[in-house]
């Protein structure tokens, strides 16, 4: 070999790392995000979703440049949620984030081999998603919901702001299967209470309609809105409906009670969806979901809409105002 033959060979033994390098750093990271509901728009805006993208801009992955997210969103009807599911593995995508239990369980059904990280679950070991929460050992890893822990607590408060109460109508979409053990938590702190548990199932914006004309027809004294994303995409509607029929709200979230609500109880959700983007950023980097432990919130946030309040000819107590996180008026 000649001195210019060895020179040569000397220069690409040294720009293949740089070549190595530059191919990483253009890496275009390629996630699917699949859902129940749609992503927000500028006449029913939602925090959530966006709270994702800023989590993972956050950590350097910006939508156009080094990542891009293949969005899937059922529309309010999980029974697309398979179909979506299978198009995202076709796709070949590197991860997909979930929100909620029913698209979780559609991503799990579709593949035993893609990550899947779920920025909130109901219950994830119930419902299958994890053999434990330190250890979950598949696919599948991300952010638990507390919302079985926490509904006695709103029955309970809501019994503080209505002492009269002696019927709570719960709204439920029989569709999100991890919804029935909330109900029977709900159920047993009712029993506890005195008071009647009246059921009310919905998974359409016109059976959300029907349903509060039952509650109406039942004189049902307050109501209680389950954690489900398909309410969390009908806000706007349940919380107009609340208004219409006077009825004292409970809900999971300080959204709800942002957009009308009398009062809520629960997780700081949109938290939940940006601290999802940290556990993609862990999966992409080579960590494995089987060993990421499942978070869990340590913080519940209670919100009161002290003009809802007035306005049902509710006194909120001093006490209860002075635990408030948050209170709107």
């Amino acid at each position: 070999m000649n001195r210019r033959d060895t020179l040569l060979a000397l220069l690409s033994l040294g720009a293949m790392p740089f070549s190595s390098l530059a191919q990483q750093q253009g890496k275009i990271w390629r996630i699917g995000f699949l859902a129940a509901r749609s992503r927000s728009t500028s006449s029913n805006p939602d925090a959530y979703y966006d709270a994702f993208v800023q989590g993972m801009r956050e950590l350097g992955y910006v939508e156009g440049k080094n990542l891009g997210i293949e969005w899937r969103f059922a529309d309010g009807k999980s029974e697309r949620l398979p179909a979506l599911a299978a198009e995202l593995v076709r796709m070949k995508v590197e991860l997909i984030a979930t929100h909620g239990t029913p698209g979780t369980q559609a991503a799990q059904r579709a593949t035993s081999t893609i990550p899947i990280v779920f920025a909130s679950a109901n219950d994830p070991v119930a419902s299958g998603f994890a053999a434990s929460l330190a250890r979950p050992g598949g696919n599948i890893t991300g952010l638990s919901l507390i919302s079985v822990d926490v509904s006695q607590k709103h029955l309970e408060l809501l019994k503080t702001l209505v002492p009269r109460m002696s019927r709570v109508a719960v709204l439920v979409n029989p569709g999100n299967s991890s919804l029935s053990a909330i109900l029977k938590s709900v159920q047993a702190a009712a029993q506890q209470f005195g008071v009647k548990v009246l059921q009310v199932d919905a998974r359409t914006p016109e059976e959300i309609e029907h349903g509060f004309a039952a509650m109406r027809r039942e004189r049902a004294d307050a109501v209680i809105i389950l954690n489900d994303s398909f309410f969390i995409g009908q806000r706007r509607q349940i919380t107009g409906l609340v208004a219409r029929n006077r009825l004292p709200s409970m809900f999971p979230f300080r959204e709800d009670v942002e957009a009308g609500g009398l009062i809520s109880y629960g997780q700081n959700l949109a938290d939940h969806f940006r601290r999802a983007a940290t556990y993609v950023d862990k999966v992409l980097k080579g960590a494995k979901p089987s060993e990421l432990p499942i978070e869990q919130p340590t913080k519940i946030h209670l919100a009161i809409n002290r003009k809802a309040a007035k306005g049902l000819g509710i006194t909120v107590p001093q006490e209860l105002l002075l635990r408030a996180d948050e209170v709107i008026d």
